[in-house]
């Protein structure tokens, strides 16, 4: 670690922290009223007629897909921003004379993403105690698995903010493709109870892995096996670094 510059790190990711501070009580309420929401619209009217799934109650059921949910959007948004502002102020050009190497841009901008990401991804697990009693079958790999998806995610939205060129192109992934991913993900429901063939259809759905292997560390159970979860966010893992790795060596969208 010595070979890395240290206070360059901690310079942007104090920055991306700091800008986080400044807006933490909308930052900490929302996802907080927005869980709760869930909990009375899914976990009261539906779990009142649908008690339990897989033997687990729903309400219950239901709290993993929730902080993907939110982990998934605060990831990709505040990687994305992160990188998209300096681009479009101008300020990219001052961070790329700089001597910070690509490697050490990416540790700062991501780790303050995935930092903002894992304590909302934190505040909902806690909110979620408020309503039902929650197991959690495998704590440390709970742990592991959220701090993975916040990174993958993190540096998708990175790759994200590079690639956009406006404000609405930096929205129309996230909303119009991660966002039914996820709700067609699993999210709220089990996909074995799908008919034939929207189980399988479901299954070509990324997300359904990743939410899937999130609940096995609550429960011990999930749709798809926690193998295939493990290869496919490490899969997702090494797709992202290759692709920055290739932007910041091309300078793709980086430099005019």
């Amino acid at each position: 670690m010595s070979g890395f510059n240290i206070r360059a790190i901690a310079s942007i990711y104090g920055f991306e922290l700091h800008r986080f501070r400044r807006t933490w009580l909308t930052g900490l309420l929302v996802p907080v009223i927005t869980t709760s929401l869930y909990f009375v619209v899914f976990g009261g009217a539906i779990g009142s007629r649908m008690t339990q799934v897989d033997g687990i109650p729903y309400a219950a059921f239901i709290v993993p897909g929730l902080i993907m949910l939110s982990m998934f959007t605060e990831s990709i948004f505040n990687a994305s921003f992160g990188i998209f502002m300096p681009k479009f102020t101008g300020t990219i050009y001052e961070l790329l004379s700089a001597p910070v190497s690509a490697t050490e841009t990416i540790i700062a901008y991501v780790g303050a993403a995935a930092t903002k990401a894992l304590i909302i991804g934190s505040i909902i697990f806690a909110t979620a105690h408020l309503f039902v009693d929650l197991p959690i079958a495998h704590p440390f790999a709970m742990a592991g698995f959220m701090i993975l998806i916040a990174i993958s995610f993190c540096l998708f939205g990175f790759i994200l903010g590079i690639w956009a060129e406006s404000f609405e192109q930096l929205q129309v992934i996230p909303m119009l493709i991660i966002m039914p991913m996820t709700f067609l993900g699993g999210a709220f429901y089990s996909i074995h109870m799908l008919p034939e063939p929207w189980r399988t259809i479901t299954l070509f759905n990324p997300i359904v892995y990743l939410i899937s292997g999130f609940r096995w560390t609550f429960f011990g159970r999930s749709d798809v096996g926690i193998g295939f979860s493990l290869l496919f966010m490490l899969g997702m893992l090494a797709v992202c670094i290759t692709i920055i790795t290739w932007m910041f060596r091309t300078g793709y969208r980086l430099k005019k």
